[in-house]
């Protein structure tokens, strides 16, 4: 019986996390270069995201180094760091493993990379569709919008801004 009511807690704990999950996160994409999926419901489980617009052959891609720093600085205090691969710039390697290798390979990326897809206009994917309706829609590659666990935009941040800008930290500090 104790168990059963254990397993009862568990699921109810569950389905409240996850009906607690911003509509617009409500969605499973294709990891990069995999053909892993991510719920992003899962992955966000009622944490702050970092969630950023990435480009493999830009002259802010050097970005992916201190992305990961902050990854690594702030993942076990519950900050959840996701690029979105995009060409809408026309700066993504247009070969997926290529773009893969940059992350991964060049810089070491460990956070969850989606695969390419739309991050502006009618074609967006639903996760920027509503980035852009809460804050401005990224002119640009590394845009980097900091949601709060509700999926509120608390801070958007433009390309200028590197990942070791003391005002992202601050934000990012706030969020947590």
């Amino acid at each position: 019986m104790y168990r059963k009511i254990l397993l009862t807690t568990g699921l109810l704990a569950s389905t409240q996390s996850f009906a607690a999950c911003p509509q617009f996160l409500d969605h499973d994409m294709r990891k990069l270069h995999s053909q892993d999926q991510v719920n992003f419901c899962e992955l966000q489980d009622g944490k702050p995201m970092l969630i950023i617009n990435t480009a493999s052959h830009c002259g802010y891609t050097k970005q992916f180094k201190g992305l990961e720093a902050l990854h690594k600085a702030y993942r076990d205090k519950g900050l959840v760091v996701v690029g979105f691969a995009s060409n809408d710039f026309r700066q993504e390697a247009r070969d997926e493993e290529k773009a893969a290798e940059v992350c991964y390979v060049n810089y070491g990326v460990t956070f969850t990379m989606i695969a390419p897809s739309h991050v502006r206009g009618d074609e967006a994917n639903p996760v920027f569709a509503e980035l852009a309706s809460q804050a401005d829609k990224p002119s640009w590659n590394f845009n980097k919008y900091l949601v709060d666990s509700s999926g509120k935009v608390v801070e958007h941040f433009g390309s200028n801004t590197s990942p070791d800008d003391e005002n992202l930290a601050a934000a990012i500090e706030r969020v947590l």
